[in-house]
């Protein structure tokens, strides 16, 4: 009976053993889901950051630009208030 007895000890602790592993494949799975999932998030978040970036970037040389363009606009304006001085002094 004791062998018998024994025999049982040893299943049990196989069947509680085959138990553990099951759960740390589910365990194990699951980890690689996540960092499946995580791995795609960071390479999205890259790309939204690569965009946002040179985004960042046309909009700097767009606000150059801009300044020059004003720039641009006050020297016409000078130009033309000093044009109709011109014309004003002559008595136009």
């Amino acid at each position: 009976m004791k062998a018998g007895a024994a025999a049982g000890v040893e299943i049990d602790a196989i069947a509680r053993l085959e138990d553990k592993v099951r759960k740390l494949v589910g365990v194990v799975e699951q980890a690689r889901t996540e960092q499946a999932r995580l791995i795609a998030e960071n390479k999205a978040l890259g790309d939204e950051v690569s965009g946002l970036r040179k985004k960042l970037v046309d909009s700097e040389g767009t606000i150059a630009e801009l300044a020059a363009l004003r720039d641009e606009r006050e020297q016409v304006r000078s130009r033309v208030a000093d044009m109709l001085a011109q014309i004003e002094a002559l008595g136009m």
